[in-house]
Formats: structure tokens, sequence, C-alpha cells
């Protein structure tokens, strides 16, 4: 049952601008502010902090409270504060944030469920979840300075290491609460993969967090895991559909290079990796395409500029913002206005209002934005 957000009158859900101070978007400039106010409106994030994994426009409900989803949703909604400057954001954020800490996070078991307590799935943690999640407490923590973020990041980060670690693979699922391996599967998220790497990025923010040195040498080792690997990864699948889902899968491995592309073989295979996602994705489009592929795709493009000096062809990546742009929705229901819609299957819209692909697109927009006005280039760390 969907529950709405109960700040909406507080907010009053009128107008949030993420255009950073001077700067003017190219496109509709009411497109960010709406993304905006979605998540702070629409009820996507519940009553207790915990954030839906999608809202289904067809029958009218919120998914279950997804773990996972609510890290992704904590490094946004901190995203949008630190551009903005509102403290609407902030206070979204840290109702995120306080979810995770102290009613997602199993103390006894030191990890994250996959979904909420007392769900149907709680009896697994997966490696990918764990790792986003400590990325948004670790957004939270660097805003807010509160330990109890560092504290419950940091902890998350050795379960990591602990258990998910063996035989020179990373265990994509573990069985709670005995930690036990599940048997791989064929598909992407139940095996280990080039794509473990994004997650993996928490150990690296983690070691500048804290200084333990374990952190920085179990990312270089899931780096030179997933150099070792990411070749097979695409296309992987016959099925165009399937390999849709794989370029979101490899582009969070491009992600999770961000650190090391000052290494002239990872900046090698992150240009490479681009060149081969937008090949596939021209390819699939017309059947079907994600969102959120086109902002991982225009966030990766940005962040390698920035980052390594990259060469970005503009037209290819003025494209991919325009094509974003199409699948926010505009409605009179606050529940799906402004958001940003999963993907589409030819020129049907699937009725999945994405808190991911909203989180992913707006950020990329608004990078776009920053990169065509000759804005100060954001770091890294701010990547959701």
């Amino acid at each position: 049952m969907l529950l709405m957000f109960a700040g909406t009158s507080r907010y009053g859900c009128y107008n949030f601008p993420l255009i950073t101070l001077g700067i003017r978007l190219s496109i509709k400039e009411s497109l960010l502010e709406d993304a905006g106010r979605w998540f702070l409106c629409s009820g996507i994030q519940e009553t207790n902090g915990g954030v839906a994994r999608y809202y289904r426009s067809d029958v009218r409900q919120n998914a279950r409270i997804s773990t996972e989803i609510t890290g992704y949703a904590t490094s946004a909604l901190f995203f949008l504060n630190e551009r903005t400057g509102l403290d609407e954001y902030r206070d979204a954020g840290l109702r995120c944030a306080r979810f995770l800490t102290r009613t997602a996070w199993d103390f006894k078991l030191q990890t994250f469920p996959f979904e909420a307590p007392g769900d149907h799935s709680a009896g697994l943690a997966y490696f990918f979840d764990c790792g986003i999640i400590v990325r948004g407490l670790l957004a939270a923590w660097r805003t807010t300075r509160d330990a109890e973020f560092r504290e419950v990041a940091i902890a998350t980060g050795r379960t990591m290491l602990k258990d998910f670690r063996a035989n020179g693979a990373i265990h994509p699922i573990l069985s709670l609460p005995a930690k036990q391996a599940l048997a791989y599967e064929p598909r992407w998220s139940a095996s280990p993969g080039c794509y473990q790497l994004k997650s993996a990025l928490a150990w690296y923010e983690l070691f500048e967090a804290c200084g333990e040195m374990e952190f920085l040498k179990a990312y270089e080792q899931a780096v030179e895991s997933a150099l070792a690997t990411e070749r097979d990864f695409l296309p992987g699948d016959v099925n165009q559909e399937k390999v849709m889902d794989r370029l979101h899968a490899y582009l969070y491995f491009l992600e999770g290079l961000l650190p090391v592309l000052d290494r002239a073989e990872c900046r090698r295979v992150f240009q490479e990796g681009l060149n081969r996602v937008e090949s596939h994705l021209r390819q699939i489009e017309p059947v079907f395409v994600r969102s959120d592929v086109y902002a991982q795709l225009l966030r990766a493009r940005i962040f390698g500029e920035w980052t390594a000096g990259l060469q970005m062809d503009r037209s290819d990546a003025a494209r991919e913002a325009a094509q974003i742009a199409t699948f926010q929705l505009e409605s009179s229901d606050l529940r799906l206005s402004g958001g940003f819609s999963f993907g589409r299957k030819g020129a049907v819209e699937l009725p999945f209002v994405n808190p991911v692909s909203t989180a992913f697109s707006v950020q990329a927009l608004a990078l776009w934005n920053d990169r065509e006005r000759g804005a100060t280039p954001a770091h890294w760390h701010a990547l959701i």
C-alpha cells in the first residue's frame, strides 16, 4: 500500500532549484527541479525513511522498501542538498540514512539484509547492495559529520571483507543468518563479475575515511580481478533485452575505475568500454532501452573527461542528454510528476517510476549542464 510522504504539505512541493549558482540550463530548467520535487513529494520515501524499489503506475502502489535503493537515495538527496543548499534534501537524506543505521542494519550479523526486516527476502545479503549502502552512509557522514553513519559504514565494510571474499572471487549473495554463499547462477547479479567494482568503491572510500590499509588492498584486488574479466562481460547473452541489462551492469564497472584513471591501462579500458557500450546501446535501443543506461553512459563520459582528460564526442553526449530527458514523466499525480521511468520497449513506456533511474538521470543532466557552462568539475565522490 502506498504511504504518501508526510512532508508534502510542509515542503509545499513547489520549486527546488538544482542549478549551480550562476549557471543556467540549456535544456528545460524545470526538469531538474521537478525531479528533486519527486523525491520529496511522491511518496517513494515511506514514513519510516526507507525508499521503495519503484512505484508501479499501473497498479498505483510502491514496491517493497529496499535497503539498496535507500542507499542510492541517500547519496542522491545529499547530492541535491550540496547543489542547492536546501535543507529539505538534507532532511530527507537524514531520514534515509537513519532508516539504514537504526532499522535496516542487523547489529548481530553486522550487515544489511536485502530488504527491510520482516519482508520475504530479508534472509539474503548482497555484496553489491552493501557497497551502495556504505557509499550512501559516507555521503551522509561527509555532509553531517555524524559519527553514527561512519561507524556503521566501517562495520559493514569489514563484514564485506570477511564474509563475501573467497578464493579470489567475491560472492554476490549470502544466505542469512548462516552467511553461506548461494550457488552462482547465469544471471549477472547472481554471479561474480566486473560490475562488482562499483560496490568495491566503498572500500576505497572507507580507506580514505579511516585509513585502514585492508580496505585499499581489497579495492586494488577488485580492480585487478575486474580488469582480468571485463572483456567477457559484453554482450554476454543473445537476448537483446538481457544485453541492455548487462550494459547497465558493465557501466558499474567503468564507474568503479574512476579512482584509478591515472593509470594508462585503466584509461584505455575505460575509453574502450565507453565505445562498446555506445555501440550496443545504439543497436538495441529501438527494441528496448533503459533510462539509467543513457544516464550512466553520460556520467561516465563527463567524469572521464574531468578526471583523466579523456576526449568526449560532444554530439554523442548531447544526444544522450536529450534522450534522458524523454523519460521524465509529466502528470498532475505527485506520485508520477517529475520522476523518471525505468525504460521503454519500442514506443511503450514501462510502468515503473524508479528512484535509481531518477537519481542517475538528474545527476547526469546536472553534470552535463555544469560541463556545458564551464562550472567547476565535481569530484567522483559525488557519483550516485
